[in-house]
């Protein structure tokens, strides 16, 4: 006997939760939900909110340390109890019973459990069976875990057990320097930690904009983080308490040795698929996720998957986009395709990296016809000591429109989350030059850049 339903979620994240509400909202779903893990999803228990949370207490602990005694604020120095810190960040989190409380009160089932395909429309979870014309798929995405040597016999953290330490570590190697790896390593290195980042790639946050890293780079080196890029992690062994990681150059130059009392991993995302089935009912899958089109459709009608484990774009609010544009095609509203062209991103780093649209390097790659305009200061920042910036606009020659923001400063993803309306909406640098501001703010930075851009001359 089977349970019969209008549409089934997998997962109980970010896009699982959308999709839900969305189809119940507007086309009157019958919805069931299933979650093996984590209600809630990662943003909210394991991944952004909490981050963000440290985030805060590692900016705080940093400007009583250096920026108070220079503005004349006698504080005495700040220490971090790091139980304490985790204590505060666990009462920030809803409870997972919660979680359920409120799915079910908004008339969803939710069942706990490990689901499998029986078929393109039948589940199993746990003895029950779930049965929908229609199953997404959005289950979410963990640490990967890189071919190191040893790795598992020297034990590692990533960021799920990075939040759960109460004592800060005297040392801490981060394997990865993406969004994740820099806001650990800032985090820690705030806390009191030593703290090494490495990278297979040439730079840190490899898709941002070249000069937006290099500027981020910058400011945490200057902060004692040391970063090595080109590089591999090629083994790792225990010495007494601390794990010694061998270091090979990707350029053959000779390997070197890293120590530290905790290695962290974060250096990709792989999909929760394990368990599935999903070869034995043709789901089309790559090393990186689900296959699917720009309506989120996988290989087999009925079935759609959105969020992390399609390995799009790993971000909260994409998964979110992504639910609302699968449940509009699986009910048939001729919804848009996706569109992810001026996708506003950040990193919560001190300073923060935020970016919309192309970089001066795919622009070029795409055979634009580019220019760009810097500026790398506004007048808050001497208010902080803020000593690494950039406001940088990629625009097109003969058109003056713009095809990406990148920016280095507090605020920046506020910023450009901002501006990424006016480049869908087709602003020109001369839009931007000539747009009122409010002094004094960080975003007034990118009015400065685009003041810098030439007016061209107008033929006779």
């Amino acid at each position: 006997m089977s349970e019969q339903f209008d549409l089934i979620v997998l997962g109980g994240g970010s896009a699982a939760r959308n999709a839900a509400g969305k189809a119940a909202r507007e086309y009157g779903a019958r919805v069931a939900l299933a979650e093996r893990e984590r209600w809630g999803g990662s943003c909210p228990n394991v991944a952004c909110t909490p981050t963000k949370a440290y985030l805060v207490a590692a900016e705080l602990t940093h400007d009583v340390n250096k920026l108070a005694p220079r503005i004349g604020i006698d504080t005495g120095p700040a220490t971090v109890d790091l139980a304490r810190v985790r204590a505060w960040k666990e009462s920030l989190k809803k409870p997972q019973d919660e979680w359920v409380s409120e799915l079910m009160a908004q008339g969803f089932a939710a069942y706990t459990g490990e689901a499998s395909f029986m078929d393109a429309h039948r589940v199993r979870v746990g003895e029950l069976v779930l049965e929908a014309e229609r199953i997404l798929i959005a289950t979410g995405s963990r640490t990967a875990v890189p071919p190191i040597e040893g790795i598992d016999e020297v034990g590692w953290i990533d960021h799920i057990s990075a939040l759960e330490l109460t004592k800060v570590p005297e040392s801490l190697l981060v394997v990865g320097a993406g969004a994740v790896g820099l806001e650990f390593g800032q985090i820690f290195r705030r806390f009191g930690s030593k703290v090494t980042i490495v990278d297979a790639l040439e730079r840190i946050s490899a898709n941002s904009d070249a000069d937006a890293s290099a500027t981020l780079a910058a400011a945490l080196e200057e902060e004692g983080i040391e970063i090595a890029t080109s590089v591999f992690v090629k083994s790792a062994r225990r010495d007494g308490d601390e794990v010694v990681a061998t270091i090979a150059p990707r350029d053959g130059s000779t390997e070197y040795e890293v120590r530290a009392a905790q290695i962290m991993l974060a250096s990709g995302r792989v999909p929760n698929v394990e368990g599935l089935n999903l070869d034995e009912i043709g789901v089309e899958t790559t090393k990186a996720g689900i296959a699917v089109g720009d309506h989120m459709r996988t290989s087999v009608p009925g079935i759609w998957a959105a969020g992390d484990v399609n390995a799009v774009a790993q971000f909260t609010p994409v998964a979110q986009y992504q639910a609302r544009i699968a449940v509009a095609d699986m009910f048939g509203a001729d919804g848009p395709a996706a569109d992810y062209s001026y996708l506003p991103t950040s990193i919560f780093t001190d300073p923060e990296l935020g970016g919309t649209g192309l970089t001066e390097e795919q622009a070029r790659e795409e055979g634009h016809d580019v220019e760009v305009v810097r500026n790398e200061y506004v007048k808050r920042f001497s208010y902080i000591d803020a000593r690494h910036g950039l406001f940088k606009i990629v625009f097109e020659r003969d058109s003056r429109r713009v095809l990406g923001l990148h920016v280095v400063s507090p605020n920046a993803g506020d910023i450009v989350q901002g501006f990424s309306l006016g480049l869908r909406l087709g602003a020109t640098v001369d839009d931007i030059a000539a747009m009122h501001h409010v002094f004094p703010t960080f975003g007034e930075g990118v009015k400065g850049a685009a003041e810098r851009a030439h007016t061209p001359v107008a033929a006779h």
